[in-house]
């Protein structure tokens, strides 16, 4: 095991003295998961909520929290970041909202704890918002998805699970709140929101061609309510499709859609 860096030969703890590292590009991406009773997604979804637009200010307040990291957490350095995403992507069949906070910053250190914020003061807004509604919400599996940069170099949560169930270890996930409540299917892997290489054909492919739209919605930070009703469209017609209760989006759709995010309707499918 490595030896703790904020931790000095006393015992005492100490912020780390980063001066003498280079100066490189960093990133990380957190997730966090807001699991709610379906009546309450639904408001959120209809955008009925006693508060207002849940997703659009969860979205502020976790970009928000990542400028504020290093006053929150005592050890952790002031930053000049570059870049936050903050995507909400809510999940009926989960009956839950999916938080992905990405940070990106040119400097010595890395910004796991920005992106971790982020996600978490999302999470906890979230529940804010909808507490009037339902106090039984629940906050669970915030956690580090993915990190670029340093010396330490790349990590990927989906392979470090994969080596630790390989090594006996049991890998513990976060227990859903009492009573029935309706699974999603497997989710696809997290997608990058930052640095992804775009791609040079449309899928042809259902699947590929869910994925290329979820892709193109986080890179942009977009959520299917918010992007609907500026398209002029019910919120169930990119759930239905992102879920795959129905094959493809129709032409007309897809028009709407791309006019709503300023790009051609081939473009929706290029991430």
């Amino acid at each position: 095991m490595s030896k703790l860096t904020h931790i000095d030969d006393k015992g005492d703890a100490r912020m780390v003295d980063v001066s003498g590292k280079d100066t490189t590009v960093r990133t990380a991406m957190a997730e966090a998961i807001v699991r709610m009773k379906p009546e309450t997604l639904a408001l959120v979804l209809d955008g009925t909520a006693p508060k207002g637009d849940v997703l659009a200010t969860a979205r502020v307040a976790g970009i928000m929290a990542a400028k504020k990291t290093s006053e929150l957490i005592p050890l952790c350095h002031p930053l000049p970041i570059s870049g936050v995403t903050v995507a909400c992507e809510p999940d009926e069949e989960g009956s839950l909202i999916r938080i992905l906070a990405s940070v990106k910053v040119a400097g010595p250190t890395g910004v796991e704890m920005e992106a971790l914020t982020a996600a978490s003061i999302a999470a906890l807004t979230i529940y804010d918002m909808l507490k009037a509604v339902e106090r039984g919400i629940v906050i669970e599996s915030v956690r580090l998805i993915s990190k670029d940069g340093g010396k330490s170099g790349s990590f990927r949560a989906d392979k470090a699970d994969k080596q630790a169930a390989g090594r006996g270890s049991v890998v513990r996930r976060a227990s859903a709140p009492p009573g029935p409540v309706r699974r999603g299917r497997l989710r696809p892997k997290p997608v990058e929101i930052m640095n992804e290489v775009a791609l040079r054909k449309p899928p042809s492919d259902h699947n590929a061609r869910r994925e290329a739209l979820r892709k193109f919605m986080s890179n942009r930070g977009l959520t299917a309510h918010a992007w609907a009703k500026d398209a002029g469209l019910e919120v169930g017609a990119i759930y239905s499709f992102l879920h795959g209760r129905t094959h493809a989006l129709t032409k007309s759709q897809e028009e709407k859609l791309a006019r709503a995010a300023d790009v051609a309707p081939e473009d929706l499918y290029r991430g």
